[in-house]
């Protein structure tokens, strides 16, 4: 099955930047869209952005549009999310997922997900 790790978390301060990593393995990479979510305490997983299997396809929640940049490199098996300006509302665990769907914005639409990796903003 496919499986997904997270890498890149921390502790930053608002306004600095991180870039997180998932990399990809167990199936063909190129043949999933791949999206970030992320969930705070006591919230939902929510949708950050996805990218899709060609890589020319973008989509990003109105929260992060302007700061964050998802790509991916098919040669590594590994897709990014590049933060930046963070705030600290943007505090939460971070995941990444993977799904066969073209445009899925839910949870319930990816099939394989990562462990998530936590990103934390300091005000």
């Amino acid at each position: 099955q496919v499986q997904l790790v997270e890498s890149g978390g921390g502790l930053v301060q608002a306004g600095g930047s991180l870039r997180l990593s998932c990399a990809v393995s167990g199936r063909t990479f190129s043949s999933f869209t791949t999206g970030w979510f992320r969930q705070a305490p006591g919230k939902e997983r929510e949708f950050v952005a996805r990218i899709s299997v060609s890589g020319l396809n973008t989509y990003y929640a109105d929260s992060v549009k302007g700061r964050f940049t998802i790509s991916r490199d098919n040669a590594k098996n590994t897709v990014y999310l590049q933060m930046n300006s963070l705030k600290p509302e943007d505090t939460a665990v971070y995941y990444c997922a993977a799904t066969s769907s073209r445009s899925a914005t839910i949870p319930r639409l990816y099939d394989y997900w990562g462990q998530g990796t936590q990103v934390t903003v300091s005000s």
